[in-house]
């Protein structure tokens, strides 16, 4: 019944808003369901006896095993206090730019973006360093936090980002399941590094557009984006050095995935060492401090990798219910052009972002629409790229965005959660802008990939 499937995701989103362990609930649900539903002749229970190949198909999942060493990467930079002494010197270099504290938190947030993957490290750090700056250089407390906000979410698409990871795994698999619909025998693959280099330019015009975004401001609205000298003497030399490890290391890794040196497990096990070398030469590194890094290391990854599991056995009962069918008949026969269909999908992407993670979403979601498009001749990379800046959104919009929680647990009380709120809607509006390009210009994000790589 072409109804079921539709319960089955409802009930799990029903749930959801309790509170419940979203893992948990993907699985629990799913099997409750599956069970109820074979009493009644309606769901073959043997297709639950895939369950532990699913999750042992996890577990020897080669790409998914750069998703723990990039977090530890991640963790080990923000013990080495790189952001902390990157906002001190990008922000005596811009200080006579209008706009300039604001454009330095962009360009430092993008840069630990590039060097850690991780959102929540980024914001946290972010908001404990910069936003009392911010505050006592008169900025408005909307743009303050909208822009902290906006910088430390830019790891979402800023290779190496642990959801380009996850999408170049899902995405895989999709485009492998929509050549076999086609009945494509002589089948193209898509991996995490062309995803990798497929962002670079998506990423690059986000920054820009914030960038420009704070200028705006800066000169038309000054009383909230005030601009103060900072009176400390430019040392280049200072600049240089400060520049050089994040580069080096942003560099090694990415460099390595996007010349074919290294896949992309071993560019993270790269990562993690030269995150370790760097947290060394800074004498930030103590048997506490790799205790610490080895626990939320273990404490993140964990929950990730028990998503995937919840996920997979959704996924499992979704698709022995005919979901998946129903769901590529619905696209198919939507009316209009291929660009009508992906925008469908990409504002149904968007309002599933404020009640659910992106984590949920590439494993429960996408699995389901990818085949569908792809079925459409549309480009794999383009469209993992564009889904990936949809899910950038996830971490900002309300009630469940993530990153949004992050930075209201390490900011003063004083500061509203409402004004919160408030600063990142033009953050929001420009990632939408940011897509719409993309889709507009698919060359954005498949040139590189296509003509260097």
């Amino acid at each position: 019944m072409i109804i079921l499937p539709i319960i089955l995701f409802l009930l799990v989103i029903f749930f959801l808003l309790f509170g419940y362990s979203v893992a948990f609930t993907l699985a629990g649900v799913s099997i409750i369901f599956a069970i109820i539903c074979s009493f009644f002749g309606l769901f073959d229970l043997s297709i639950l006896y895939a369950i532990p190949n699913r999750i042992y198909g996890i577990m020897t999942n080669e790409s998914l095993i750069a998703v723990p060493l990039f977090i530890f990467m991640g963790i080990m930079l923000e013990k080495s206090k790189i952001a902390e002494d990157l906002l001190e010197t990008m922000s005596i270099l811009f200080s006579e730019v209008k706009g300039g504290l604001g454009i330095s938190i962009i360009f430092v947030g993008a840069l630990l973006a590039a060097s850690t993957g991780i959102v929540g490290a980024t914001v946290v750090t972010m908001g404990i360093l910069s936003l009392p700056t911010m505050l006592k250089n008169n900025y408005d407390v909307k743009v303050a936090t909208g822009t902290i906000l906006a910088s430390g979410t830019l790891g979402q698409i800023i290779p190496p980002s642990i959801v380009l990871i996850l999408l170049g795994d899902v995405m895989s698999s999709a485009y492998q399941e929509a050549q076999n619909n086609m009945g494509i025998f002589a089948q193209e693959t898509v991996s995490v590094g062309d995803l990798f280099v497929g962002a670079i330019i998506p990423g690059l015009i986000l920054i820009m557009l914030y960038m420009i975004y704070i200028i705006f401001l800066a000169y038309f609205k000054p009383k909230l984006v005030p601009t103060k000298k900072i009176e400390k003497n430019l040392n280049w030399y200072k600049v240089l050095s400060q520049f050089l490890a994040p580069i080096s290391l942003i560099l090694g890794v990415l460099g390595s995935i996007i010349f074919g040196i290294a896949t992309p497990t071993e560019a993270a096990g790269l990562g993690a060492v030269g995150a370790t070398i760097l947290a060394l030469v800074k004498n930030k590194i103590s048997i506490e401090t790799c205790l610490n890094v080895a626990k939320e290391t273990m404490t993140i990854t964990s929950m990730i990798f028990i998503l995937l599991i919840g996920a997979t056995i959704f996924s499992l009962v979704f698709r022995g219910l005919d979901g998946d069918a129903f769901i590529r008949d619905a696209l198919l026969s939507l009316p209009g052009e291929i660009y009508f269909k992906i925008f469908i999908v990409m504002l149904f992407i968007f309002l599933l972002g404020f009640i659910l993670d992106f984590i949920e979403i590439t494993y429960v979601i996408v699995p389901v629409i990818a085949p569908a498009l792809l079925m459409l001749d549309i480009n794999p990379i383009w469209l993992a790229i564009i889904i990936a800046i949809n899910l950038q959104t996830s971490f900002l919009t309300p009630p469940f965005g993530f990153a949004i929680f992050y930075l209201r647990g390490v900011i003063p009380k004083t500061v509203m959660t409402r004004d919160i709120y408030l600063g990142v809607i033009p953050f929001i509006i420009i990632q939408l802008i940011a897509i719409s390009l993309v889709v507009m210009f698919p060359e954005l994000a498949t040139w590189m990939p296509d003509n260097f790589f």
